[in-house]
């Protein structure tokens, strides 16, 4: 009752901002040098603008959906019974919500099974780690019941294990690398596996890809080279990583014991969930917005990417609620396999080939559902100048910035065979890498108010790019 209570107190502030936008652009009008070029045709989107950021911010509907698809369902890793019903959920909420054209379409994805795990240290002294292995890797079963086990060597980068390498062989190599960010980081995890295994070793692991969070470990997807053997890898927690840092610096020898049953399953079917808002006039042109449905198997999935997909769902729905029909068609995609194969993303790509040409924009929301800040946008100088101008009806939920470097996993196949500009949802992504692929991503990280300001972003930058009289970036 009280999350409740505080989102009506957050709306009734958010009522009186949503008629910032217009008058915040006649401020400063007469302020040329600090404005954003905006055209005459953008002067009839401020009343639709303000009915939709009114509508998502009246309630707390998005959140609500989110718990059930949470609560009711839970993570849901490619090629589970949960995606299944998730995908058969999607589809009969789409219908309800009275969207058109709702269907799935068929992508054969992997079928990784975790199975049961453990890594313990053995010496100085016994203490269990607390662990998760990592998506894709194989498991122990080759060495036999008890699991590899094997002296650890710790290393802080790729340039210190080559500098080891003769130190590696037969050992479980661990990649002590502080987390900078994702895009720095993340390579241990996903690369290092193999550089370990070149060296021969016969396991390694990984210090979590995220800041410290009260020894909660971070999965994720590995690559395994076509020129190293495959080798177990799993990742541990940042307090896990210090004390076996610390072992080390003293120079005792550390032995650990990992064992996984991990291993794939023959592919399974699953599908992406499409549903549109046909345009009125051009409905052979298409804006596309979407999240990713599947999750990692920890966790409820809700900010990876659960929230995603709702709000960019919740602007096709508040569309529908306020009979807001742009000119061209917009259709939401929640897409399968993002977290370990990107199959839904290449389906997409292939089976729509023939009318990605048509594509005006496409838009991805997974980094989190947090307080909006605006978009990425990746596309030419006249497609940046409209969004740009299109985020000045954003001002009064202040979601009017405008960042280089749009795109997502998911439309990049897409957007790079038929080069349609992309956009993402920029978001304070402060807490984000905190419960990023950990059992910590649950829907009580999200605040309500935040997540309906997302899906008013969404709406109104979606909307209005289907709707302008000329196609975006011409």
């Amino acid at each position: 009752m009280r999350r409740r209570v505080g989102f009506r107190l957050a709306v009734s502030f958010l009522t009186l901002a949503v008629t910032a936008p217009a008058a915040h652009v006649r401020a400063q009008a007469s302020h040329p040098s600090t404005s954003v070029s905006r055209p005459s045709w953008l002067d009839s989107y401020r009343e639709p603008a303000a009915r939709l950021i009114g509508e998502a911010v009246g309630s707390t509907f998005a959140w609500d959906r989110l718990s059930i698809l949470t609560d009711s369902i839970g993570n849901r890793l490619s090629g589970t019974p949960a995606l299944d019903r998730a995908v058969q959920w999607a589809v009969a909420e789409m219908t309800r919500d009275g969207l058109e054209n709702v269907h799935t379409e068929r992508v054969m994805v992997p079928k990784w099974v975790r199975g049961s795990e453990s890594a313990e240290i053995l010496e100085p002294a016994r203490h269990p780690l607390v662990m998760l292995g990592l998506g894709d890797s194989v498991g122990t079963s080759s060495a036999g019941g008890d699991g590899v086990q094997g002296e650890i060597l710790v290393v802080r980068s790729f340039e210190e294990l080559d500098a080891k390498a003769a130190a590696a062989r037969g050992r479980i190599v661990f990649f002590n690398a502080h987390f900078t960010n994702y895009g720095e980081t993340v390579r241990f995890r996903s690369a290092g596996p193999s550089r370990a295994a070149r060296h021969g070793a016969i396991g390694m692991l990984v210090r979590a890809v995220g800041p410290g969070g009260l020894r909660t470990p971070h999965t994720g997807a590995l690559q395994y080279s076509t020129d190293a053997p495959k080798i177990p890898a799993a990742a541990i927690t940042t307090e896990d990583a210090d004390r076996l840092q610390r072992m080390a610096d003293r120079g005792s020898r550390i032995v650990v014991r990992l064992k996984m049953d991990a291993h794939f399953e023959p592919d399974v079917e699953s599908a992406n969930v499409v549903g549109e808002i046909r345009g009125r006039d051009r409905p052979g042109e298409i804006v596309v917005v979407s999240g990713h449905l599947d999750s990692w198997d920890v966790g409820a999935g809700a900010t990876d990417d659960g929230g995603g997909c709702v709000v960019t769902w919740e602007a096709l729905r508040i569309m529908k609620k306020l009979n807001l029909r742009p000119r061209r068609t917009v259709r939401v995609v929640l897409w399968t396999n993002e977290e370990n194969g990107g199959r839904g993303g290449l389906a997409y790509r292939d089976q729509h080939r023939a009318e990605l040409g048509r594509h005006v924009m496409m838009l991805e929301s997974d980094g989190g559902v947090f307080r909006p800040l605006g978009f990425g946008f990746t596309g030419n100088e006249l497609g940046r100048q409209a969004v740009k101008a299109i985020a000045t009806l954003l001002v009064g939920i202040a979601a009017d910035q405008i960042n280089p470097g749009g795109g997502g996993a998911d439309i990049g196949p897409s957007v790079t065979e038929a080069h349609i500009p992309a956009m993402s949802l920029d978001v304070d992504g402060s807490k984000y890498f905190l419960i990023h692929h950990t059992p910590a991503d649950t829907i009580d990280k999200i605040d309500a108010v935040e997540m309906a300001k997302c899906a008013a972003a969404v709406a109104v930058m979606a909307y209005v790019v289907a709707d302008m009289p000329q196609r975006l970036g011409q």
